[in-house]
């Protein structure tokens, strides 16, 4: 997939890396939207990955002097759901997060990377608008700052050159009086694509709305503001006739495609239903009603931080990937342009995770990289070098069963077994992270594993017979 990956430790070797390339690099971080592309062969000119993820930085997401709060390139998904600084003080783009894919997915995929795909359906985009959010790009001998509004040509099409990278994204923080919600609505009730997504700020001077802002996504080629309904909510009170006209008013910018997912009059419809519950939320004082006092994560007991490496390196096919699998020390010297989960299969040897699905769907190749899930078949190989891997393999003691495995199978959880070493590995972070779980976070928890025997009861029974197990 590709010829050379570099793994840098700072942003000016990255940014050297692009100039020397003459577009043929591509910044990597996280990958799960990246991998999945060039495994469908997009990007056909793509030589070279560089892989920021390792770069080590005092604070992911920070505010500065002047107020501003700023999230850096490797700033994943889930560390903005856990920034208390986002949730204090841009609770939408926390919501926003929150809402995107599964753990699996959230643990390495990033806000960047949510923007630079560039789909209208990105759920972080449309609440960055709202925000104002700028972007500074650089190349080896340019820097500039542009609005991420202006950043947006079309479905896919971006204003940065092929010597650029996003090296700071930031915006201001909301004001006291000012409130915020973020809406979405998808096909199922976790890891779908947004059919419609709604983002509203509202600056509220007393019970009037001094101010509107009301972004959606997946309405047009690009994220768009709610004109109509912005301009109406202006100087308003929010009474249930305010948000019923303001909703009819928020589908008058729309303009909706007809696809696999939705027909365009759904999506139309959807615009009116998201911007009056969004609206009635904020009114009821109810906008952080259903997101957690304590999110899950899969992170166990720490917080996630990439391992670092010593300096940078430049993987091609004869250079060894040096990582540690299950506590061992391993060098392998093959499989440096696949997949992590190819590269423990077939270069280690270890086959207890599997391949299912190859997308990120399915969890079966789940395994626990720098002490967190992540969905193997969409990370590349060299990211294992100099880092930390646990497989199936290495969850047992070396006599008898895990307490989580012993509960899988006490509980008939385990059928044709395809799925179960995901779900374990999910298990085993989860029971760290919440040793007496609610019903709610075990299906939060595992909502990136799925198993096709099963009806799930018996999994939901051996997470809980686990955790009190492992409690005694």
């Amino acid at each position: 997939m590709w010829k050379q990956y570099w793994t840098v430790t700072t942003l000016e070797e990255a940014l050297d890396i692009l100039d020397k390339e003459k577009g043929k690099a591509r910044i990597i971080a996280g990958g799960t939207d990246l991998v999945l592309e060039l495994k469908n062969e997009m990007h056909k000119e793509v030589e070279t990955l560089i892989d920021v993820s390792r770069i080590q930085q005092h604070e992911m997401i920070w505010q500065d002097t002047a107020g501003l709060i700023h999230i850096q390139p490797n700033a994943t998904h889930n560390h903005c759901v856990d920034s208390t600084l986002l949730q204090e003080k841009t609770f939408l783009l926390s919501q926003a997060s929150y809402s995107i894919g599964t753990p699996q997915i959230r643990n390495m995929g990033t806000i960047y990377g949510n923007l630079i795909t560039a789909s209208p359906a990105n759920d972080t985009i449309t609440p960055l608008i709202a925000l104002d959010a700028q972007l500074e790009l650089r190349s080896k001998s340019e820097r500039r700052t542009i609005a991420l509004k202006d950043f947006y040509h079309g479905v896919r099409k971006i204003d940065l050159k092929s010597d650029e990278m996003v090296t700071d994204l930031c915006f201001k923080p909301l004001k006291k009086n000012q409130r915020s919600t973020f809406q979405k609505f998808i096909l199922r009730k976790i890891h779908a694509i947004s059919v419609v997504n709604v983002a509203i700020i509202l600056t509220i001077d007393g019970n009037i709305i001094a101010d509107a802002v009301v972004t959606m996504g997946a309405v047009a080629p690009t994220i768009i503001h709610a004109n109509q309904c912005e301009e109406y909510l202006k100087g308003k009170t929010l009474t249930d006739e305010v948000i019923s006209q303001a909703a009819t008013l928020a589908v008058k910018d729309a303009t909706p495609i007809s696809d696999i997912r939705s027909s365009d009059q759904y999506r139309s419809r959807l615009v009116a239903v998201l911007t009056k519950n969004g609206l009635t939320a904020i009114a009821t004082g109810e906008e952080k009603k259903d997101f957690p006092t304590e999110p899950v994560l899969l992170w166990g007991k720490e917080a996630f931080k990439a391992s670092a490496v010593k300096k940078a390196v430049s993987h091609t096919a004869e250079t060894p990937i040096e990582t540690t699998i299950n506590g061992k020390k391993t060098v392998l010297n093959s499989m440096q342009n696949a997949t992590l989960l190819k590269l423990i299969r077939e270069g280690a040897g270890l086959t207890g995770s599997k391949l299912g699905c190859g997308e990120g769907e399915c969890g079966a190749c789940t395994m626990i990289l720098d002490g967190v899930p992540v969905l193997s078949c969409l990370i590349p190989a060299p990211r294992a070098h100099e880092a930390n891997i646990i497989t199936i393999e290495g969850v047992a003691p070396q006599e008898g069963l895990h307490p989580i495995q012993q509960a899988y199978v006490d509980e008939g959880a385990v059928q044709c077994g395809f799925c179960t070493p995901g779900f374990i590995m999910s298990t085993l972070k989860l029971l760290e992270e919440f040793p007496h779980p609610s019903r709610e976070e075990i299906e939060v928890g595992l909502a990136g594993n799925i198993c096709r025997c099963t009806g799930y009861y018996s999994i939901i029974s051996a997470v809980e017979k686990a955790a009190a197990a492992m409690a005694k």
